[in-house]
């Protein structure tokens, strides 16, 4: 059984909190995040494959990737402010789908004893119409499989 995805979204507001443990230490959590290899591995749903366009993880940076399916094809971009390697990643999300609409998250990864480790994420969004617009188009679906994924991943690294 998996770890469960947390999602707090308070109705009326434009932001969320996820939250999700994963049974591997933090220094592979965060490669997963960094190496654009493993992150096209678990990154969406799990019908979905994933080609990285663009790829500079690192303070000031930027990145792109398209996710493919049998429905189309779906391209996310954004920068990143900050990488604080095995701590924290800000970065902005954009659905090149929506345009202009940005949503700003801070990631941050935490150690756990045991080996273990938590992805803290919050997630600001321009308005609680665009939130609302994310969680209706499958936003917990989304990250609950590509999670799921980034599960299996750290475990074949163990």
């Amino acid at each position: 059984m998996s770890n469960p995805l947390i999602i707090e979204a308070v109705p009326g507001t434009s932001y969320a909190d996820i939250t999700r443990e994963f049974d591997a230490p933090v220094e592979a959590l965060f490669r997963a995040h960094a190496d654009p290899e493993l992150f096209a591995q678990w990154i969406g749903p799990g019908d979905e494959r994933t080609e990285i366009t663009l790829w500079d993880f690192r303070t000031g940076g930027g990145y792109r990737f398209v996710q493919r399916d049998g429905s189309g094809e779906y391209a996310f971009r954004g920068v990143f402010h900050t990488v604080r390697e095995n701590e924290l990643i800000i970065q902005t999300f954009e659905y090149e789908g929506w345009p202009d609409e940005v949503s700003i998250d801070a990631i941050r990864f935490e150690s756990l004893e045991g080996g273990r480790s938590r992805i803290v994420d919050h997630s600001v969004f321009s308005s609680v119409e665009v939130l609302e617009n994310m969680q209706s188009e499958g936003m917990e679906r989304g990250m609950r499989e590509g999670y799921d994924k980034l599960e299996q991943l750290l475990a074949g690294e163990r």
